[in-house]
């Protein structure tokens, strides 16, 4: 029979991920942007100034069961990335993030930032430390 303390840790832990997901796409919503889209910029903004790859941004995505393809055609809709063909491969397909993808970036990051602080706000620095490296020790 499960433990009392391993089914009361599990259930905190999806508990409080559903919590912050939800604050964290209350934040995305008002921007029109998915937390998935949103990650794909960061990522992209990481490169500086050099193409990625979907199967790249694919392998670095916090969903990993994201559909890249479908998330970057919305992206460059609203002309926060661009599609080019590589010069050197054509069968390569090379995206960047734009002026206005890293605009955006700049505008929302220090919203995000500040509503992780507060998420985290009852938290020490050594706690937060603690707490990281106990959920990395959970094996998934």
């Amino acid at each position: 029979m499960i433990k009392k303390s391993t089914r009361d840790s599990i259930l905190s832990i999806l508990k409080t991920s559903l919590r912050i997901n939800k604050k964290l796409n209350d934040v995305f919503k008002k921007y029109e942007i998915s937390e998935q889209q949103f990650n794909i910029l960061r990522i992209l903004r990481g490169q500086r100034g050099k193409p990625s790859s979907l199967k790249t941004i694919q392998k670095r995505m916090v969903h990993l069961m994201s559909n890249t393809t479908r998330l970057v055609d919305k992206l460059i809709l609203k002309d926060f990335v661009s599609r080019e063909t590589c010069k050197f491969n054509r069968r390569k397909i090379d995206i960047f993030i734009t002026d206005k993808g890293l605009k955006f970036l700049n505008e929302i990051n220090p919203i995000i930032d500040k509503s992780e602080e507060l998420m985290t706000t009852n938290l020490s620095e050594e706690e937060k430390n603690i707490l990281t490296k106990l959920l990395n020790k959970i094996a998934v």
